[in-house]
């Protein structure tokens, strides 16, 4: 990356005053994700994209309490980043936490921590600017146009948000997430039908609520984000579709094979 940057700068000097290098960092409560691009004459050029599982909500206990560990993993994670942004200027660099961050009682203590090896603001944002954030970066990214549903299961929380082209007309954050239902329905990594009864009506219940103005809206299409959305696409493109398209009856396939096994460690589904 620093051999590729520094032959820009050598053979393009004339541009360096149309450049400027900028970062994003989204300090999610499954992983930290970082994009370092370049902008240039108007266009954007991704450089590197670095992620790191972090487990941040893993450390959260019943009380929002974020643990001394977990604390550690995302503070380590983020002097690692700070290696990658020096010369960085604070402007050029935007850090957003999100569910496990903005939940933590102690999460000033993180940021305590974080401020010693990580030179950056960081901005602990609300589910809901966080669901319009993921809007926006799934409609400048996928070519849908028209009114869509976007669904994004991260780590602490899940984003449902409907919109039409680049414009969001409801966007709602529920807390349930990969990482927070997997310690509390599926403790030691033991599936059962009983755990999976348990989560499964635990997510019922936090999005009933939704149910009559979401379908009084409608959408032409659904887009899904995140690490979880992608492996369930990723497990069915290798077991059952090559397509890879999530449907209820695919769903109810894989949650069928997902009973079968009693542990985590039993579940591979054809993933690397």
């Amino acid at each position: 990356m620093n051999n590729e940057m520094q032959f820009e700068q050598d053979t393009l000097p004339y541009l360096r005053t149309n450049v400027r290098e900028i970062a994003a960092i989204d300090l999610g409560s499954n992983s930290f994700h970082m994009i370092v691009a370049r902008i240039m004459n108007g266009s954007i050029q991704v450089l590197s994209r670095l992620k790191q599982k972090v487990k941040l909500a893993e450390g959260l206990d019943e009380n929002a309490v974020l643990s001394q560990e977990a604390i550690t993993r995302g503070v380590n994670c983020l002097a690692l980043f700070a290696e990658r942004l020096q010369g960085f200027a604070p402007e050029n660099v935007n850090v957003v936490g999100t569910y496990t961050l903005r939940r933590a009682v102690n999460n000033d203590e993180f940021l305590r921590q974080a401020a010693a090896v990580f030179p950056y603001p960081i901005n602990i944002i609300s589910g809901q600017t966080e669901a319009k954030t993921i809007y926006a970066g799934v409609c400048h990214t996928q070519p849908e146009k028209g009114r869509k549903l976007v669904v994004d299961i991260g780590g602490g929380s899940t984003e449902m948000i409907i919109g039409d082209d680049f414009t969001p007309i409801v966007a709602e954050s529920r807390h349930m997430g990969c990482v927070s239902f997997a310690s509390k329905y599926f403790k030691n990594g033991e599936i059962s039908q009983e755990n999976f009864e348990k989560a499964y009506q635990s997510a019922v219940n936090k999005i009933e609520d939704l149910g009559w103005e979401y379908r009084n809206l409608g959408w032409q299409s659904v887009l899904g984000s995140s690490g979880t959305i992608k492996t369930v696409h990723q497990v069915i493109t290798t077991t059952l579709d090559p397509n890879g398209i999530i449907t209820k009856t695919r769903l109810e396939d894989l949650i069928e094979q997902t009973l079968r096994a009693t542990h985590f460690d039993e579940l591979n589904m054809g993933l690397k």
